[in-house]
């Protein structure tokens, strides 16, 4: 018998009409994790539209495996659509990708920050202009196949971390605005494991069922940053010294590009005492400053352009007690977070931290749910 939606019955994405008049976009990289999402739904019954971004040369992408979006994966998606049969688009958004991740990336590394481009890219492409095209597309939400839950709570859509702690993505996805929370939707949130995402995939005949998963971030082949700099900023390699806390010189370098805050490897400055850490990067002066590891250790982080996705007003409280992460690999920390505007906090770590750096982001976790109350990025140090 056949269910009648018009007495408030909810199907899977949460809309009061039959899968078949539901129209999705779905978000394909031509990974697993999308393939299954789109394969999913179709096999549901909805109105699937597929969506490839080419964000990158295609001449160089078709060399480079190991990364999302390239030339081989926009083939992959194209042909996991044929497989389930719905339709599937390429859009070129070359342009807007540069302007809107590429060129801060290059521009934040020489600032001596340390950029997550993957954020920016969730935030200012796929979650900003992708989401705009699902709906001229008429499409009734959009589907990605990150790991994060989005839950219904008392005043609207949550964002919660996945319920595989191994995967979950909400470290990357913490700039997701309310309003982008309402439309989008994320099957795989709730799965327990990977290996249920690519027993699915196998279940649908999917040629992607055993693609290794992108390492790399997509316009950074082997994770090589300094030579994408380089080629996008040419001269950006100028040598410089290496400094102590003191401002002795210790060695020379090649080019602040090539360090990051909390590296050890790689100084060239061996023979001392005791092990060195990079703890600054001074871009004016061209030096790398270096420090014993107690020098990394951070309480106090200034934060700003802070999405806030608390029920209450972010100011409403002079402190908010929350986790916090500042690095994805990281647990969330115990810490207090002291407004400053809507957008701008002073974050106090309750136990310092090694490594923060300029450019990253820093999450904010409801200490007793799976809850995100969003973040902000780190901008400079104390």
């Amino acid at each position: 018998m056949a269910l009648d939606w018009t007495d408030g019955k909810l199907n899977s994405l949460g809309f009061a009409k039959a899968p078949a008049d539901t129209r999705v976009v779905v978000a394909m990289s031509g990974g697993v994790d999308s393939s299954v999402v789109a394969a999913e739904l179709a096999q549901e019954g909805y109105d699937v539209v597929g969506v490839t971004l080419q964000l990158y040369d295609h001449g160089a992408a078709l060399a480079k495996k190991g990364a999302c979006c390239a030339g081989r994966d926009i083939h992959d998606a194209r042909r996991v659509a044929e497989t389930m049969g719905f339709p599937h688009y390429v859009l070129d958004y070359e342009n807007i990708f540069k302007d809107a991740v590429i060129d801060e990336f290059a521009d934040s590394y020489l600032a001596g920050a340390t950029p997550v481009p993957c954020i920016r890219c969730n935030e200012r492409v796929k979650f900003k202009d992708l989401l705009e095209t699902a709906k001229d597309l008429d499409a009734d939400c959009m589907a990605t196949g990150h790991y994060i839950q989005r839950k219904s709570g008392a005043q609207g859509p949550e964002l919660h971390s996945a319920a595989d702690a191994n995967r979950d993505q909400s470290y990357f996805l913490f700039s997701t605005t309310p309003e982008q929370l309402s439309y989008l939707r994320f099957p795989l949130g709730h799965l327990a494991s990977k290996a249920e995402t690519r027993a699915l995939a196998a279940k649908h005949g999917l040629p992607v069922a055993d693609k290794p998963d992108s390492q790399d971030i997509c316009f950074v082949p082997n994770g090589n940053y300094a030579s994408v700099i380089e080629k996008l900023r040419p001269g950006a390699g100028e040598p410089g010294d290496i400094v102590d806390m003191d401002g002795t010189v210790l060695g020379q370098h090649e080019g602040v590009i090539h360090y990051t805050v909390g590296q050890r490897r790689g100084l060239g400055i061996g023979g001392l005492v005791e092990p060195l850490y990079v703890v600054k990067l001074d871009v004016d002066t061209k030096r790398v400053i270096v420090g014993t590891k107690d020098a990394l250790a951070t309480r106090v982080i200034p934060v700003r352009e802070i999405n806030w996705l608390g029920d209450a007003p972010f100011e409403s409280q002079s402190e908010w007690h929350m986790g916090v992460k500042v690095r994805s690999t990281r647990p969330p920390a115990p810490a207090i977070i002291r407004p400053l505007t809507p957008t701008t906090a002073e974050i106090e770590l309750l136990t310092p931290e090694e490594g923060v750096s300029p450019g990253q982001a820093c999450v904010f976790y409801d200490d007793a749910s799976t809850r995100i109350f969003g973040g902000g990025w780190i901008w400079r140090g104390y």
